[in-house]
């Protein structure tokens, strides 16, 4: 019986030869790597991968297609019947190569999941809604630049690969969909002192785009703040780096209140 999408779940399958041999071809498997791929699905990217890399880990939230996967590829394929924004990944060891069709509902918590789990990441292959990939690889200046843009290329080296058309999937989403390859940064060129209260600074900065920092950041900075770091009064958050980012939030972690 062919399996029914489930919304809930989020479910559009890669169904498209030349999309999936494409997006291979960019993750470039090879025996021996510890492959990890979130929502297998229906294993139109699974077969390729375990054919090269003869075994590999898979995360699968939907019973009935995890028992069909168990079925095709037996013990080549380590399955793990979870709740992806729940799983340990750091059961599965160290130099993980994460690979997925993310589910477009979940996929920017899911990103940030996988941020606690970095020092153990040797690279992410993901499919994602374009408008998220184009807000995750924006520069400063950028309209697509926020707050995911900065809290990701804080740790991460990140390429936009492909893009992939919604009529590639079954069924078709109603958005376009794109290729990224993030590379975790080692070390980070710009480290945070206190990396939870960069976290709060981003946040607000980016509650009230169009606000300038001065306000949106009130409880944090004060414009004496703003001064020593050479960040014109009237700036906005879209205007700064991750560096001017990380910068502020050390002033903030460093001068008394």
């Amino acid at each position: 019986m062919k399996h029914q999408a489930r919304k809930r779940f989020g479910q559009n399958f890669l169904v498209d030869a030349g999309a999936i041999a494409a997006i291979v071809a960019a993750i470039r498997p090879a025996a021996g790597e510890c492959l990890v791929e979130i929502g297998p699905g229906l294993g139109a990217l699974t077969r390729p991968l375990l054919a090269a890399a003869g075994q590999m880990h898979a995360i699968e939230i939907d019973r009935d297609l995890a028992q069909s996967l168990r079925h095709e590829f037996g013990a080549r394929l380590n399955l793990h019947e979870n709740d992806v924004l729940r799983f340990d990944f750091a059961a599965l060891g160290n130099r993980l190569r994460i690979i997925g069709n993310l589910p477009y509902n979940i996929s920017t918590p899911l990103l940030f999941h996988l941020t606690d789990y970095v020092e153990r990441i040797l690279d992410i292959h993901v499919m994602l809604q374009k408008e998220v990939v184009e807000r995750m690889v924006a520069a400063p200046g950028d309209s697509n630049y926020g707050r995911l843009s900065v809290m990701l290329q804080y740790r991460f080296d990140m390429e936009k690969l492909l893009d992939v058309p919604a009529t590639a999937f079954e069924p078709a989403p109603k958005v376009e969909s794109a290729v990224v390859r993030l590379l975790p940064l080692r070390p980070l060129p710009y480290a945070a002192r206190d990396e939870g209260l960069f976290a709060q600074v981003v946040a607000a900065a980016f509650s009230q785009r169009r606000k300038t920092l001065r306000n949106s950041l009130r409880k944090f900075a004060a414009q004496a703040d703003f001064d020593a770091l050479g960040i014109a009064p009237t700036a906005r958050a879209q205007e700064l780096s991750v560096a001017q980012f990380v910068g502020l939030a050390d002033r903030v972690a460093t001068q008394p209140r």
